[in-house]
């Protein structure tokens, strides 16, 4: 069972950090460019990644920023806002490291993280910020039952 599933429904709190790691591949980058319609000579034409200093052909931000996804969903956090710095390009087989930090959750559930995400050098290529609710009340409980249930709906289980 997901460890950040069950730290959900026992309850996040400020200090709470949850962590990812993931390398993507050229595929995975081909896919979301299909998916999102981001056809930036950056990500398939080298000669044109060149010219914009680039060694090697780069992974979308949003694929490298997307890791975001799998914290978020299994935390059960609905997400009102993100905010995204690029910091350094992400390379096909890079592997990368997101680091959440639950920064603030009030009374309701609402809630404010920040994010890193660290390459296998351990250099910053992306920080980011998140404001949401987490699962208060019913909803806690509501997690809890599906949890006993075997989550699922989760893959990640």
């Amino acid at each position: 069972m997901s460890r950040m599933r069950e730290k959900a429904a026992q309850g996040i709190q400020a200090g709470d950090v949850f962590s990812v790691t993931r390398t993507f591949s050229r595929e995975e980058t081909e896919a979301f460019g299909h998916l999102t319609k981001d056809y930036n000579p950056v990500h398939y034409d080298e000669e044109f990644a060149g010219t914009k200093g680039f060694p090697q052909l780069i992974l979308h931000g949003l694929l490298t920023a997307g890791m975001v996804c799998e914290v978020g969903g299994q935390l059960a956090w609905l997400a009102t806002a993100m905010e995204f710095s690029f910091r350094r390009p992400v390379f096909f087989g890079d592997t990368i490291t997101i680091t959440v930090t639950v920064t603030s959750v009030d009374q309701r559930g609402w809630a404010k993280a920040e994010a890193l995400y660290t390459n296998q050098h351990g250099e910053v290529v992306v920080s980011a910020k998140m404001e949401g609710q987490v699962p208060r009340g019913e909803s806690r409980e509501t997690l809890g039952r599906r949890l006993e249930e075997g989550d699922p709906y989760n893959p990640l289980r």
